[in-house]
């Protein structure tokens, strides 16, 4: 059962610092105190429950990026507060929907990959979709490109977003502005990102290059991969962004 499952200590903290970011083993164990062996045995834990997911790092194969299935974890903590009383998940359900849907004030969120021509241009037109008002969003690459036209047909067809008239971003040229939050999108994005004014919170969500053929998916079905996740990250930033604005 997932209580029991996340009851042990070090296992709730690897969730709560993966519930901000995807990270590597020795950021875990640098950010735990903790010897690389337990925490590779608690992810193991977390990942054979079905509240963890890896894959290898695009920039550096050696490296593996671990991320919260934040939809695991929600149908596993909705399933163990129905056993205790169905009341419970409903109440479970009706206040994430609030916290999504609270209002503050104005949060801007900036989304970075390598090229902006993809992954990162779809979040922000994602982001400003769902948060309307609430947020603004932008994007910008490490070197910039075109944006893929499979990004471009995928968004209209899934979620009825127009990006075409996306021009792509130099991450350099953004890099002074103020943002609350900068989510790096790729591996090689997050190790070239420079300093951002401000000290924004700086996350990191490893997401394979639909363009690359990664991970053994490629062409059109990798974009309406990328587009899925990405949909469902966003989904539960939301609550995140509002959340931090009332502090």
């Amino acid at each position: 059962m997932v209580v029991r499952l996340l009851a042990e200590p070090v296992r709730w903290r690897l969730v709560r610092e993966l519930a901000s970011s995807d990270r590597r083993v020795r950021e875990l164990t640098e950010a735990l105190g903790q010897p690389q062996n337990l925490v590779s045995y608690h992810l193991g834990r977390l990942r054979a429950g079905g509240l963890v997911t890896a894959r290898r790092s695009s920039f550096d194969r050696r490296d593996t990026y671990y991320r919260l299935d934040l939809d695991g974890c929600a149908e596993a903590l909705a399933g163990a507060a129905n056993a205790v009383h169905p009341g419970l998940a409903l109440l479970s359900a009706a206040v994430a929907e609030q916290a999504g849907g609270t209002g503050g004030p104005l949060r801007r969120v900036l989304f970075v990959c390598s090229g902006n021509s993809s992954r990162s241009p779809m979040a922000e037109g994602l982001l400003r979709q769902r948060a309307g008002l609430l947020v603004e969003a932008a994007s910008a690459g490490i070197a910039p490109k075109p944006v893929h036209p499979d990004a471009v047909a995928v968004l209209r067809e899934r979620n009825g977003i127009d990006i075409s008239g996306h021009r792509p971003t130099s991450v350099a040229a953004v890099a002074r502005e103020r943002f609350d939050c900068v989510i790096s999108l790729c591996d090689k994005a997050r190790e070239s990102c420079p300093e951002f004014a401000g000290r924004p919170a700086l996350v990191h969500w490893s997401l394979p290059d639909p363009a690359s053929g990664e991970d053994g998916v490629a062409g059109y079905a990798a974009f309406e991969r990328a587009a899925a996740e990405l949909d469902i990250r966003i989904g539960y930033l939301l609550p995140g962004l509002a959340s931090a604005a009332r502090r």
